[in-house]
């Protein structure tokens, strides 16, 4: 047999190498398209001595109220103190960033230490970033901190877009709870005040945002450092009229569907709700609801069957 020339053998040895080598996936790029666990609202405002964070500690897992003691407010270095409302896992990941970010700048040891305001245009670009890639960190986020007697609040949502204001709120804290704080707010709050202010608003936002639970945690920041509270439970008034009969005036809702049954001739007309007039049926049937074509249909058999 004729031996192989160098060349053909260096082309065996490629091709043999070739084949053992794995293909490269040609899967197409995964995006995050719908949050999963979330938080709600955070509530900050600037006092006296610094910064007053709020925001309760409930995940939902879509309408779900799974998780009722994750924390939403962390520590960056020295001088800031981070909240997010949105998906806990990019949350989670927006925070290993900025423990990258502080490690290395502790690393110079050059005596000088991020500020509030340059780790807030850090996470500005960082969401603008991620947005530009169509691929967002599903966040809203609040930055608040002191650094040389100088008191900063911003925030971020998870398109870049930022401002820094006296006080700042995301999720539905910025249609409830804002009117509150710019009625309500005063460059000279005490911490006491400031306190009793972000526990009317946390409540407000526990009485009308679904999401809302009733643990809350409280976070300050000063020129002396970051102190965290322990989470505690507010006290609640559930007495309103508004609460007692919630359903009054939904109409098309299912409890507010109803139907007029009308009585002998001269007696009062009745309002009855479907609920009510279906419960003796379910009680002893099965109920079938479907669609079909766009029109809601339902059927009723008996269990016996």
């Amino acid at each position: 047999m004729q031996s192989l020339t160098v060349n053909q053998q260096l082309l065996a040895s490629d091709n043999q190498s070739n084949n053992n080598t794995p293909m490269i996936s040609n899967d197409a790029s995964q995006r995050t398209l719908y949050p999963y666990v979330t938080g709600t609202s955070v509530v900050a405002i600037k006092y006296k001595d610094g910064i007053l964070m709020a925001a309760d500690m409930g995940g939902s897992y879509g309408s779900t109220l799974r998780y009722k003691s994750v924390e939403r407010i962390k520590t960056v270095g020295k001088h800031s103190l981070l909240g997010a409302s949105g998906e806990i896992s990019d949350f989670q990941e927006i925070v290993r960033y900025l423990d990258d970010l502080i490690l290395y700048d502790n690393m110079w040891d050059d005596g000088n230490s991020l500020g509030p305001r340059e780790v807030h245009n850090y996470l500005t670009r960082m969401m603008y970033n991620r947005r530009n890639k169509f691929n967002p960190l599903w966040n809203a986020l609040v930055l608040g901190g002191v650094k040389n007697g100088q008191k900063y609040l911003g925030t971020v949502n998870m398109i870049g877009v930022s401002f820094e204001d006296q006080h700042v709120a995301t999720g539905f804290g910025n249609h409830l709870a804002r009117p509150i704080l710019r009625s309500e707010w005063k460059e000279d709050l005490s911490f006491e005040d400031g306190v009793k202010l972000l526990e009317k608003c946390m409540r407000v936002l526990l009485y009308r945002d679904r999401s809302a639970v009733n643990k809350i945690q409280i976070a300050k920041i000063t020129e002396e450092g970051v102190t965290s509270f322990p989470p505690y439970a507010l006290k609640t008034y559930w007495e309103f009229s508004a609460f007692q009969n919630p359903t009054a005036g939904a109409e098309g809702s299912w409890e507010g569907m109803s139907m007029t049954k009308s009585l002998a001739p001269g007696r009062r007309r009745h309002r009855l709700s479907w609920l009510q007039i279906l419960r003796p049926v379910i009680s002893n049937r099965h109920l079938l609801l479907s669609s079909n074509g766009g029109n809601l249909w339902c059927g009723l058999f008996s269990s016996n069957n």
